[in-house]
């Protein structure tokens, strides 16, 4: 995948710097995309309308030159790194390498992101650098749009994201009731166990994470909640994936909630409201609306059917109790935000729409699709029903 680049160009422009440096690993996301390079240890990424690429030893230099997008791809030894140690010591060599690198393509200025290593900041400033940091985040607002090449990566990761749901859904839905416990194979079903078996179908579709959610009764409350131990009958359990794909890097994020048993009047009632809180959601969600509008459209529908929101109540702990959803790509939380602070949204955004309602006397209900924002509406991803009694 070629990124169009072309915002990043006029941000130089603007900005009158020479180029954009990055040092970093690739688990940050903005290494990944303007290196185009998946390596676990830092390197220094530098473009001035090309790309190139700097590795501390040779380990990475073959594959990068095979696998990466760069322009050109080089080493410290490449200016005389070892010669540099023996004149200033190990710590100082570095920034002139970093300092001689920049001056191989006339590079005076870079902006850099608003976390980039202050060591290596203060290094090239000592050698005559200018180095100012980005506060605009450019590269995460460029990544925020998504190519074609991407959007199928997020399609691909989502059938996988469906597949360790439905696996999940089984687990609970072929349950027994014993005393309020859901029970399988003569032994209590747990989040653990669930989580185990979600994260089992992810790898056997290409995908992997971390952690997953699988939260029940007061665990439930929390929207953040991993849950632990046995699942309870007749209380919802959210069951929250975002799995990684292996070889694209990108996300996909999916949120249902399941109740083996008999609902409750109140949890029930908070299901069909979220329900149409979701749909609310997606009424608003187009192009050229803010994200903002689409939280908004979120807190109507929850605070005319007298429930509290944190635009009615900043201060509540029950109700909803979040924002309506972000950006997923190569991140699962990245830009656009769909929250009171939410900007344009554009063709190309992948976000995810997840109302939800909180409470630890009830538990928790929250729904979640995701979608793409296209020309002339939307479009979802999402194919997986969404039922709260199975």
């Amino acid at each position: 995948m070629d990124p169009d680049l072309s915002r990043l160009d006029d941000y130089l422009d603007e900005t009158g710097v020479d180029g954009y440096l990055v040092d970093a690993d690739s688990e940050l996301s903005d290494q990944y995309y303007l290196s185009g390079f998946d390596a676990p240890d830092p390197f220094v990424t530098l473009y001035d309308g090309e790309t190139h690429l700097l590795f501390p030893r040779s380990l990475e230099f073959g594959r990068a030159k095979r696998e990466s997008r760069a322009d050109t791809v080089e080493r410290y030894v490449d200016f005389d790194h070892q010669r540099l140690v023996g004149e200033h010591g190990p710590d100082e060599a570095v920034s002139h390498v970093l300092a001689a690198f920049l001056d191989s393509y006339d590079v005076e200025s870079v902006a850099v992101p608003s976390r980039f290593p202050l060591r290596t900041a203060d290094g090239l400033r000592d050698r005559g650098k200018t180095v100012t940091a980005d506060t605009d985040s450019v590269v995460t607002e460029i990544r925020a749009t998504k190519t074609g090449t991407e959007l199928d990566h997020v399609r691909t990761a989502q059938r996988a994201n469906e597949a360790a749901m439905a696996a999940a859904e089984d687990l609970v839905a072929g349950a027994d009731i014993e005393d309020g416990t859901l029970v399988r194979d003569g032994e209590a079903l747990t989040s653990e166990a669930v989580k185990e078996e979600i994260e089992v179908t992810l790898l056997r579709h290409g995908c992997a994470l971390d952690e997953t959610i699988v939260a029940c009764g007061a665990d439930a409350a929390d929207p953040h909640d991993r849950g632990s131990g046995p699942l309870s009958a007749h209380e919802p359990i959210i069951v929250d994936i975002f799995p990684q794909d292996k070889s694209t890097k990108y996300h996909a994020d999916m949120t249902r909630t399941f109740l083996r048993g008999e609902p409750s009047d109140e949890i029930r009632e908070w299901y069909d409201l979220t329900e149409r809180a979701k749909a609310a959601a997606f009424d608003a969600l187009e192009p050229g609306a803010t994200g903002a509008d689409v939280h908004d459209a979120v807190c109507d529908v929850y605070e005319e059917a007298g429930e509290p929101t944190l635009r009615s109540d900043e201060r509540t702990e029950t109700g909803f109790i979040h924002s309506t959803g972000h950006g997923v790509g190569l991140d699962v939380h990245e830009l656009p935000r769909l929250s009171p602070n939410g900007g344009e949204l554009r063709p190309g955004h992948v976000v995810t729409i997840e109302p939800g309602m909180y409470d630890p006397e009830i538990g928790g209900v929250r729904i979640e699709d995701i979608a793409v924002v296209t020309e002339d509406g939307y479009e979802n991803f999402t194919e997986y029903e969404q039922t709260l009694v199975v």
